[in-house]
């Protein structure tokens, strides 16, 4: 998904700084998940003026817009992403902390179950299962 970068993204109230533009375009690159640090570290290589608390601020400022998904993934790790429309999951390797998305319709099938027998109408669902992903499996 490509984000049209311009000042309605943010609105009147936030500009798009160069910073935010840069910040924005570093999670775009990524096409999946990054961590807050390791996004810092790939700005600053860029731009030598920025900050952690920067970009922390700024991740903040962009959930709140809707740009961004934070993930709570394993015990305290956080990892942000450009929001995706589907709906997808998420299987966490314990022991390199690779982070792979994947999608099934039983996930859907098991949400949409759920809400009818409880009659509950969800606004957000979050699924990740915590493991050893194949090269970590083979060592």
């Amino acid at each position: 998904m490509r984000l049209n970068l311009n000042q309605d993204d943010l609105t009147k109230k936030h500009l798009l700084t160069a910073q935010r533009r840069l910040l924005l375009e570093l999670l775009e690159e990524v096409d999946g998940h990054i961590d807050a640090k390791e996004l810092y570290l790939r700005a600053a290589a860029k731009d030598q003026s920025i900050s952690p608390a920067t970009v922390y601020r700024n991740l903040n400022l962009f959930k709140q817009l809707g740009l961004i998904d934070e993930r709570r993934l394993g015990k305290v790790s956080c990892y942000y992403e450009i929001k995706h429309s589907p709906e997808h999951q998420h299987l966490i390797c314990q022991g390199c902390g690779k982070v792979i998305e994947f999608e099934s319709p039983l996930v859907k099938a098991l949400m949409d179950t759920i809400q009818e027998k409880y009659g509950f109408k969800t606004t957000k669902f979050e699924l990740y299962l915590e493991g050893c992903c194949q090269e970590c499996k083979d060592k």
